[in-house]
C-alpha cells in the first residue's frame, strides 16, 4: 500500500503515491493515527493501530482506513505471530473498539448471503431494471425473518434420507413451512376465468424494453498451438 502524497513542490507533474506501506515490513510504518490496548473477555489482551489515508497503488483516487488488530500476551509479547488486517472505506467510521467486533460477525454474515442464494434463490431471477433488483434484494431480509419467527411454530418435515433435527435450520424451517403458508392463504388475486383476451387497447402506447450490453469475460489465451486440419 502507499500512504497520502506530499504537498505539490510547484514543479513538474504532482505526485499521486506517497511513501510505501508494507504490511509484512514494519519498519515502512509511519506512526499510526491511534493506538489502544484493552482486555477482551474471549480474546484477551489485544492491541489495536490504526492509519488513515492509506492506497493501493491502482486506485489514488480512493483512501481507506487500515486497522492492524494484535493479540498478546500478558508480557505483552505477539500471542499470533500472523495478526488481522482490516480496512474501512466510508464517511462515518465505527471506533477502533467497535470495528473488529463487527468483523468477528462475519462468520453469521457469510452464511447468510450463501443462503440467500443458494436456498432463497437470490441471484436466480433474470430481472430487466436496477429497480426491480432492488426490490428483489430487499425481500431476501424479509423472508429471512419470517423463517426465523416460524421456528417455533412450524412442524418439522425431514426428507426421507434426513434425521430429525431437535433445532431446526433456516433451511429446514423453510423446507417445512408450507404447510403454514397453506392456512394462512395467499393475498393474490384468483386467477381470471379463461376466455378471449380483449387485447391491446388502441390508445395505449407500447415501449420498447432496455436492452443493456452484455457483459463479456475474457478468455484466457492459449499459449500452446492448436493443431492445423490437413
Amino acid at each position: 500500500m502507499w500512504t497520502a502524497p506530499p504537498e505539490y513542490s510547484g514543479r513538474g507533474r504532482r505526485r499521486i503515491h506517497g511513501r510505501k506501506f508494507k504490511l509484512l515490513d514494519e519498519s515502512t510504518w509511519d506512526e499510526p493515527a491511534q493506538t489502544i490496548e484493552l482486555e477482551d473477555e474471549k480474546l484477551g489482551r489485544l492491541k489495536i493501530r490504526l492509519w488513515y489515508e492509506l492506497h493501493l497503488r491502482k486506485s489514488p483516487l480512493h483512501p481507506m482506513s487500515v486497522i492492524l488488530v494484535e493479540r498478546l500476551k500478558p508480557d505483552g509479547s505477539k500471542r499470533i505471530a500472523k495478526p488481522m488486517w482490516l480496512a474501512f472505506i466510508g464517511k462515518s467510521m465505527p471506533s477502533c473498539t467497535e470495528i473488529f467486533q463487527y468483523y468477528l460477525r462475519r462468520f453469521g454474515v457469510d452464511h447468510w448471503y450463501r443462503f440467500a442464494k443458494q436456498r432463497l434463490h437470490w441471484t436466480l431471477p433474470k430481472l430487466s431494471t436496477p429497480e426491480q433488483s432492488d426490490r428483489w434484494s430487499d425481500l431476501m431480509p424479509l423472508i429471512t425473518w419470517q423463517l426465523w419467527l416460524a421456528r417455533d411454530i412450524v412442524k418439522d418435515n425431514p426428507l426421507p434420507w434426513q434425521k430429525t433435527a431437535p433445532k431446526l435450520t433456516p433451511g429446514r424451517v423453510a423446507q417445512s413451512i408450507g404447510a403454514i403458508l397453506a392456512v394462512i392463504h395467499t393475498p393474490a388475486k384468483p386467477p381470471k376465468l379463461r376466455g378471449k383476451s380483449p387485447g391491446w387497447k388502441p390508445e395505449q402506447t407500447r415501449k420498447r424494453r432496455i436492452n443493456y450490453p452484455v457483459v463479456k469475460k475474457r478468455t484466457t489465451t492459449r499459449t500452446k498451438k492448436q493443431p492445423q486440419p490437413a
